[in-house]
């Protein structure tokens, strides 16, 4: 991979509004239901997750989930693997599942049939950024950020081969740049 920074597509200030309005539809829709428990899936999410955290006004605790679907490669397989689930007991409760990215819809289909396996109260899902011309599966999302072209992103979470995820704004990695 060559040492080129990446476009910026979604810029720190655009997500910060969003991570915003998203805390604030997310705090208004579970005002009522009690602590909130929000499933980050590593390692992508963990990023949004904390800022997303830190901006919602009702109670909640935070879990993770790790789960392998790429590999070593860039194309999903439709496989989805479970590396670790959550430790806390949630059933009963009130779940939202955050991602990063959904494209094939394959990790979130996986992701909220195990969550709904444990017998929580609800499962609903966020994901900062979501692909629709890439998804082979359907699944509900209840919380998008953005909405996206199919170009491979990185930043605010997001990486290529463990870099770039640092990044405070999303931005496009290139063909050329994926050498």
């Amino acid at each position: 991979m060559t040492s080129t920074k990446p476009d910026v597509m979604i810029s720190e200030a655009q997500i910060a509004q969003r991570v915003d309005e998203l805390a604030a539809e997310i705090s208004h829709d579970y005002a009522d239901k009690g602590s909130l428990v929000l499933v980050g899936v590593l390692k992508g999410s963990f990023i949004f997750l904390a800022d997303l955290s830190r901006r919602l006004t009702i109670p909640r605790t935070i879990e993770f989930i790790a789960v392998s679907s790429y590999g070593s490669g860039s194309r999903h397989s439709g496989a989805v693997r479970l590396v670790m689930d959550v430790r806390g007991n949630i059933e009963g409760r009130h779940v939202l599942i955050v991602e990063d990215i959904v494209d094939t819809g394959h990790t979130l289909k996986y992701l909220v049939g195990m969550m709904k396996s444990h017998r929580p109260a609800s499962v609903r899902s966020c994901a900062l950024l979501h692909k629709a011309d890439r998804a082979e599966v359907e699944v509900d999302l209840d919380y998008i950020g953005f909405s996206i072209p199919d170009e491979w992103v990185v930043g605010y979470g997001l990486d290529y081969a463990e870099r770039d995820r640092t990044l405070p704004y999303i931005g496009i990695v290139h063909p050329d740049d994926r050498k």
